[in-house]
């Protein structure tokens, strides 16, 4: 249990013995000089109890001083009725003394583990993975990491765009073209494909006749379809080898088979309506701009189905096969009312029951140019996946090499693949996840600022510290004298209370808001306190070797690498 929970159950408890029924809003202390935590229920309290904020507050501080497992050198009493906590320095060297023999770093597995699917990255089959692909990918492997971290059982699925029309186009071209092995290739006859379909009406039909075809397992449009999977997924793979990404493939096709069972069931339960020969479902509170219901279209009027069919097909195999009791969707902004009226129609079909499974669509804002235009190259196309990651290791490079140049190739090498992609990394999940942000090189790889160098720099430097010297007792304990020490301390105790947060609402950045915090406080830590040589020295070293330990586990969990030297 961290110190915040311990403080929220000490609060409840006190609460419980005025006679109301209210769980405490404890939160961090906004400001460090009004102590280390900070209780805001009074205000509420007073309607219920018929009494002012601070004598609420009073009484609450009385029932705190009077319990057994009093953690409070100071409770203080501010404004209208906040109260303010400062920890004991007691308390909080105890919760680092375990803490540091903690392979966990005192995060305890949750004791109500959920199973959770992770459905992110999902590129389109035949198209090259871009930059929008990058914030779903990345964004869904650290929600997943940090959820497998806190206990959960955690399935990562890629839904892949694996079927569809536009296969006719491809299947027809490929039959009179030579077969390809690169995506690049089969991007590029995807292109010519889509323009031949718009301007050759024999071509069109063709293409139209072989979407029957694969639909109907015919031999040789499936064969050369597997062909293009094939092709698109290799290429992919490279890429989530590249950036550590650890996904189970699952397309659109995979539950071809369910789609009729859908509409049988939605028909069953009268929730289909002819909208223009389309079967659909009308859900309350969903209108277009004018004002008018909004149609969820389950089955096409030339009885094809669509997106939201498909996406029905999977949460419900979801629930009822894989047994997950969570879900969640990591897209683009844009597809939020999609999510929601799907989620919305399942809830009505009584295929999910929300008291019993959480899903979340976890929306993500743009990727944007210095400039704040759209990113795109200077032809006007979606900037490929692949090359974003080729220049950040490429500028990675020039930067480590100025900086050292007599590093040798081999470290060199290593090094830059590591920034470059732990830069890429942290600038998408330095940032609230729900806004759009601008892509920079330059900015990414900064030493300075909340950067995924200035990180690896506060590592390399901790491990420094570590090399120079070791502890000349190796039960030492650990003391905090100065206020620095103190606030370093307290903060490395706050290293679940940012998980914890995560897995409340699934906003990354407030992991690497704890970590760069982490790094400031080290080095105003470093400057401000000798460590070697000093008769401190094994206790600093105790701290030392903590915050190492956190902002590697911290990176792992936002699926970054470390360096022992830069």
């Amino acid at each position: 249990m961290n110190l915040l929970q311990t403080i929220q159950i000490n609060c409840n408890t006190a609460i419980a013995t005025l006679g109301a029924d209210l769980l405490a809003d404890v939160t961090p202390a906004t400001n460090a000089k009004f102590g280390h935590y900070q209780c805001n229920s009074a205000m509420k309290l007073s309607k219920i109890l018929q009494l002012s904020p601070r004598d609420i507050a009073a009484k609450i501080k009385v029932a705190l001083l009077q319990q057994t497992n009093n953690i409070f050198s100071a409770i203080d009493i501010a404004g209208p009725g906040f109260l303010n906590f400062t920890i004991k320095t007691e308390i909080i060297i105890n919760y680092l003394d375990k803490m540091q023999l903690d392979p966990r770093l005192g995060i305890i597995a949750t004791n109500s583990s959920k199973r959770v699917i992770v459905d992110f990255s999902s590129p389109n089959t035949a198209k090259e993975m871009h930059v929008g692909h990058l914030r779903s990918t990345i964004i869904g492997d650290s929600i997943s990491r940090i959820l497998e971290f806190l206990g959960h059982d955690v399935l990562r699925l890629n839904h892949i765009g694996d079927w569809g029309t536009q296969f006719g186009m491809l299947i027809s071209y490929l039959q009179h073209n030579p077969p390809v092995s690169e995506l690049s290739e089969l991007a590029a006859y995807y292109k010519a494909a889509k323009q031949q379909f718009d301007t050759d009406q024999n071509f069109k039909k063709q293409s139209q006749l072989a979407v029957v075809d694969l639909q109907s397992g015919t031999a040789y449009a499936l064969k050369i379809w597997r062909e293009i999977c094939k092709v698109s997924s290799c290429a992919y793979q490279e890429i989530y080898n590249i950036l550590d990404i650890e996904i189970i493939e699952r397309g659109e096709s995979f539950y071809n088979d369910m789609l009729p069972k859908v509409i049988e069931l939605l028909e069953q339960q009268k929730l289909l309506e002819n909208s223009g020969g389309a079967k659909c479902v009308f859900l309350d509170g969903f209108t277009n701009r004018e004002g008018d219901p909004l149609p969820l279209i389950m089955q096409k009027q030339d009885g094809g189905y669509n997106y939201a069919t498909t996406d029905f097909a999977a949460l419900q195999q979801r629930i009822n096969i894989e047994r997950a009791n969570w879900l969640i969707y990591v897209t683009d902004s844009g597809q939020a009312q999609h999510f929601n009226m799907v989620f919305t129609a399942a809830e009505k079909a009584q295929v999910l029951d929300r008291t019993n499974i959480r899903v979340d669509h976890v929306p993500f804002g743009l990727v944007l140019r210095e400039d704040g235009k759209k990113f795109q190259t200077r032809s006007g196309n979606t900037e490929k996946l692949s090359d974003l990651i080729t220049n950040a290791i490429s500028k990675a490079r020039d930067i480590l090499q100025t900086k050292n140049p007599q590093l040798p190739e081999n470290e060199l090498k290593t090094a830059a693949t590591v920034l470059g992609i732990n830069a890429i990394k942290y600038a998408d999940l330095s940032c609230n996840r729900t806004h759009d942000y601008k892509f920079s090189y330059a900015r990414m790889l900064q030493f300075e600022g909340n950067t995924a160098a200035c990180l690896l720099y506060a590592y390399v430097r901790v491990n420094g510290i570590k090399n120079k010297v070791s502890r000349s007792d190796p039960h030492a304990t650990l003391q905090l004298d100065h206020a620095v020490e103190i606030d370093l301390a307290l903060h490395l105790t706050r290293f679940s209370e940012s998980l914890n947060a995560i897995s409340s609402d699934l906003l990354p950045n407030r992991l690497t808001d704890y970590l760069y915090k982490l790094a400031e406080k080290f080095h105003s830590f470093f400057h401000q306190c000798r460590v070697v040589d000093d008769e401190l020295q094994d206790s600093r070293l105790i701290l030392c070797e903590l915050t190492a330990k956190v902002i590697k586990q911290g990176l792992e969990l936002l699926g970054l690498k470390t360096l022992e030297k830069m």
